[in-house]
């Protein structure tokens, strides 16, 4: 049986989440943007301080989403686990955000369809473009986790023998593009810290460790920093 700290900070929600034998024990979330560098550590401290865990100290390992999302919300949150491994001398698991969105929606029990149902993460990424994948009912990845710029016909192939189900923080901008009769979108859906345990479970058990010296976040584009259009010298 494992104990695990599990970590999430690829879009705005920070979350955190302690979990045994792939069950989650106790979760903490913050719906508030920007807030990781300030919150993640405070976090992971009211988290065993709160739900009467035992110490850090007896953690097996930390499972963190490897991205894609936020730059500097994949890079907090990466920091803070590899920084928790290297102090404690425990692994280091990595789950992209793709699987940690999915994988909720997987398990749910869904209404008979007649046709195939598929599972597609958005990911707000600017203007029109999402990161996203696809899967299928059983979590196989039938599409690779890629940047999309989306139009009206980006997701076509998948629709037009599947029913599609569009979740995350960039299904928002996309439903009044996505309108073929197939496309189903879920609000509200966010990558939690809570789902990662299943997984960090399974990854725990085959030794599928990370580097900690080693390991970045798969941030998928470069980072592109902004100027502030009204120059103050």
């Amino acid at each position: 049986m494992a104990k695990i700290l599990n970590i999430e900070t690829s879009t705005g929600v920070c979350s955190v989440a302690y979990s045994e034998d792939g069950k989650i024990i106790a979760s903490k979330e913050l719906y508030q943007t920007n807030s990781h560098a300030s919150h993640l550590t405070v976090l992971i401290q009211q988290l065993f301080e709160e739900n009467n865990i035992p110490s850090i100290q007896e953690i097996d390992a930390v499972a963190v989403s490897s991205g894609p999302g936020s730059y500097t919300g994949l890079r907090i949150g990466v920091s803070t686990a590899k920084g928790i491994c290297y102090a404690l001398h425990k692994p280091l698991i990595a789950i992209d955000s793709m699987h940690i969105m999915a994988y909720p929606l997987t398990q749910q029990n869904w209404e008979k369809s007649d046709l195939p149902q598929l599972f597609c993460p958005l990911m707000d990424a600017r203007r029109m473009e999402v990161y996203t994948a696809v899967f299928d009912q059983e979590m196989q990845l039938k599409e690779e986790i890629s940047a999309k710029i989306v139009e009206e016909e980006t997701f076509n192939n998948w629709l037009e023998n599947n029913k599609v189900i569009f979740f995350g923080n960039g299904a928002d901008k996309c439903k009044s593009t996505i309108t073929h009769d197939n496309a189903c979108f879920i609000d509200d859906c966010h990558p939690l810290a809570k789902n990662l345990a299943p997984m960090a479970e399974k990854y725990y058990q085959q030794n599928k460790f990370e580097d900690v010296a080693y390991f970045e976040p798969f941030y998928l584009k470069d980072f592109v920093a902004t100027t502030p259009k009204k120059k103050v010298f």
